[in-house]
């Protein structure tokens, strides 16, 4: 918006040139930079904020890298993870990650910490170069005063640059707040003592406060609801792998169940078939000495009947000998 109306000032003063050549225009620059450079306090408070920004984006840039090394940690991992855990991990460094970058959003987001703190910083030296640059045109009736840091000024003759008025002007008027009197002023060049706050700036910096307090409780709300939904997940997710588990180890209790009850029902048929062979085989004995005892007996009986035949045919012989000897005799 400055800009803009510092265009426009620029354009009327090229349109006005011939108008008002007779009369002579009064015109002046002033170069912001350099004045800006030039205020001991913007300089300082420039530079605490600088740090405070680098401290964040270190910070920021470490918790990143917390997360990189999580995502190459699971990537190692996943051979021995089941898929629910995959996804489970997965969802945990996605939320940690969004968390980081909505901080660095806070931060440095458009309308983020560094943002309004510059702002903050700026506007009130912007309104004291403002009103210094209005009190030195009224004085010295200048018509146009121009900002060379923000305009396209092609040429400049240094004899129009205001600038150090601008800024002995601001040294002055910073001097005069700081300070009433002389025995103010050396008790705060020996204390440095800081500028009179700003009762607007006071308020614009409490209402900031409190939106960002109301910021950070919604998202502490959020956060909190998304963590115990996360919570919620996996309970269910461990519960349900629990189950499977404890379905997995009873199967495998059954299973064996049955393979010990199978093992012993062969167990007891092997030993009833040994058995059965075992009387069988005293049983097939027994007949076989059976048979060789008759088969024996009947050798023996044979035997006999074949001896006394034998017997019974050498004493009809003697008989038949003894008849004979004795009819001769006679």
């Amino acid at each position: 918006m400055r800009n803009k109306v510092l265009f426009l000032l620029t354009l009327v003063f090229m349109l006005s040139l011939s108008t008002y050549a007779q009369r002579g225009v009064r015109i002046a620059y002033i170069d912001t930079e350099y004045i800006l450079e030039n205020v001991p306090e913007y300089q300082e408070a420039t530079t605490q904020l600088n740090d405070k920004a680098q401290k964040w984006k270190i910070e920021i840039d470490q918790k990143l890298a917390v997360i990189e090394q999580k995502r190459k940690d699971l990537s190692n991992e996943k051979a021995l993870l089941t898929k629910e855990l995959i996804d489970e991990r997965e969802e945990d460094i996605d939320f940690e990650e969004q968390e980081i970058l909505d901080y660095q959003q806070k931060r440095f987001g458009p309308n983020g910490d560094l943002f309004i703190q510059q702002k903050q910083l700026m506007q009130p030296l912007q309104d004291q170069i403002f009103s210094a640059v209005q009190d030195l045109a009224e004085g010295r009736k200048y018509d146009l005063v121009l900002d060379k840091s923000e305009t396209n000024l092609l040429y400049s003759n240094k004899a129009y640059d205001v600038s150090e008025q601008i800024l002995r002007s601001i040294t002055r008027a910073s001097k005069r707040t700081q300070a009433q009197s002389k025995a103010e002023r050396k008790t705060a060049e020996e204390e440095e003592l800081i500028p009179e706050i700003n009762e607007e700036l006071e308020s614009r910096q409490k209402a900031l406060e409190e939106k960002k307090a109301e910021r950070e409780s919604a998202i502490e709300k959020a956060r909190q609801e998304k963590l115990d939904a996360r919570a919620a997940k996996v309970k269910a997710a461990e519960e349900k792998r629990q189950k499977i588990l404890d379905d997995r180890k009873k199967a495998k209790q059954d299973k064996l169940g049955a393979e010990n009850s199978t093992n012993e029902e062969v167990k007891n048929e092997g030993e009833s078939t040994k058995s059965e062979e075992t009387k069988a085989e005293g049983e097939t004995k027994t007949k076989e000495q059976l048979i060789e005892e008759n088969r024996q007996k009947k050798l023996a009986e044979r035997e006999a009947r074949k001896k006394a035949l034998e017997d019974k045919k050498k004493k009809i012989i003697e008989d038949r000998q003894k008849a004979k000897d004795s009819t001769n005799n006679n």
